[in-house]
């Protein structure tokens, strides 16, 4: 997967000569064909760079060298975590790291030097703007206070390429044994790296290239490396807002971005029904199926819902309440786990969240007992046009993205 690839070589032709000259073309080069006069591209170039084709050609060859050697490495990361263990497991460790207080306490902590730092910045601003807490750290002003920032529930990201940064080797010793470090690294397996040696629990995230910087553009500068590490930083901050908010990733960046382009897109939800699911996109299991089939379902969901049909839904809170010993129940004789369209709240899909909630709040304190039939883990179904839209629980109205 990471091998060496073959070069194929080709001429590249001077324009308006007697005869085809041919130059060395750039590595690896891309076949040229007899330039023709093209005015657009003529009047757009600034006089002083209107040197010819051959100009044009090596500038053009070049661009396209180092997108098809960035598009090779990132299609090799791809196949790296579709088929690697090492890879999986570590991705799947990082998020549970990450993920283990469920947002309520903790934030994640970005490391890094030069050009590593840069990338740390970038994935604490993309975590920020989908609600997931994170921070950035500087190595050397870590060891002259700012490790103060460090809390005792938050989990350490750490960005080396080489895997052996010794800032990152000075820091390492000073981070609580009690928090997970993560290291991201062109490293593909533990024993190779550095840090990793030094901390043994540390879980690793591969971030190779397919070959060396130095290979592909005669010079080491930071290049493919960065781009695999903002391509696997993003593919991370997107798994964790999923977690973290299954229903509602596109309202929660929104609410981040009130301004710009995209505050001006998208508003954020107004109405229950830019809330609410619709029931199509709710994995489904049949009659007859076990607690322990609504679990797997509900995992391997988006949505974190499950229903049978389109009459009967679990919600989210509702499977959390599942205990070991409903694993081998049917479903349908589960306490308080599927619940009938009959129990279902309806209310029109285009009313205001808050004349929705301010309603709920109303019925709760109208009747005994009716903190438990509008309770958090109640559905509320939006209605259009008579016909059912979506459901939702009612704690989605109470919460903070909402």
């Amino acid at each position: 997967m990471f091998a060496d690839h073959p070069v194929q070589n080709s001429e590249v032709y001077l324009c308006n000569s007697s005869h085809s000259q041919a130059i060395p073309p750039p590595s690896p080069p891309s076949p040229a064909t007899p330039c023709e006069p093209v005015d657009d591209i003529l009047a757009i170039t600034p006089p002083e760079l209107q040197d010819g084709c051959p100009t044009l050609n090596s500038r053009l060859a070049n661009a396209v060298h180092v997108l098809n050697t960035e598009a090779t490495a990132l299609s090799a990361l791809t196949r790296l975590y579709e088929t690697d263990p090492i890879a999986r497991g570590g991705f799947d460790a990082a998020v549970n790291a990450i993920t283990r207080f469920k947002g309520d306490k903790g934030k994640l902590v970005i490391s890094g030097v030069g050009k590593s730092g840069h990338i740390a910045k970038k994935l604490v601003a993309t975590m920020n703007s989908l609600a997931i807490h994170a921070t950035y750290l500087h190595p050397t002003e870590a060891l002259h206070g700012d490790l103060g920032k460090v809390g005792k529930h938050d989990t350490i990201l750490l960005i080396t390429f080489s895997g052996k940064t010794p800032e990152l080797l000075q820091l390492l010793p000073h981070f609580a044994e009690s928090l997970p470090v993560v290291i991201m690294t062109s490293h593909i397996r533990p024993s190779t790296c550095e840090i990793i040696k030094q901390r043994p629990a540390t879980i690793l995230l591969p971030a190779p290239i397919h070959e060396s910087e130095t290979l592909s553009f005669g010079v080491s500068a930071p290049t493919t490396s960065t781009t695999m590490a903002l391509a696997l930083g993003d593919a991370l901050a997107v798994a964790i807002s999923n977690e973290y908010h299954p229903q509602s990733v596109a309202a929660v960046f929104s609410m981040n971005h009130p301004g710009g382009a995209i505050g001006a897109t998208f508003a954020g939800p107004k109405t229950v029904g830019d809330l609410s699911l619709p029931l199509i996109k709710i994995w489904e299991v049949t009659d007859g199926d076990t607690g322990a089939h609504v679990i797997l379902a509900a995992y391997q969901s988006k949505t974190g819902w499950v229903r049978r049909g389109n009459s009967i839904v679990a919600s989210p809170l509702r499977i959390k309440r599942m205990s070991p010993s409903d694993m081998n129940q049917r479903t349908e004789d589960i306490e308080g786990l599927m619940v009938p369209s009959s129990e279902w709240i309806q209310i029109p899909a285009d009313t205001d969240i808050t004349v929705a909630r301010e309603k709920i709040i109303s019925m709760r304190n109208s009747v005994v007992g009716a903190d438990v039939k509008y309770g958090n883990d109640s559905i509320l179904a939006t209605i259009k046009d008579g016909e059912i839209t979506g459901v939702m629980e009612v704690a989605a109205l109470f919460t903070k993205e909402s």
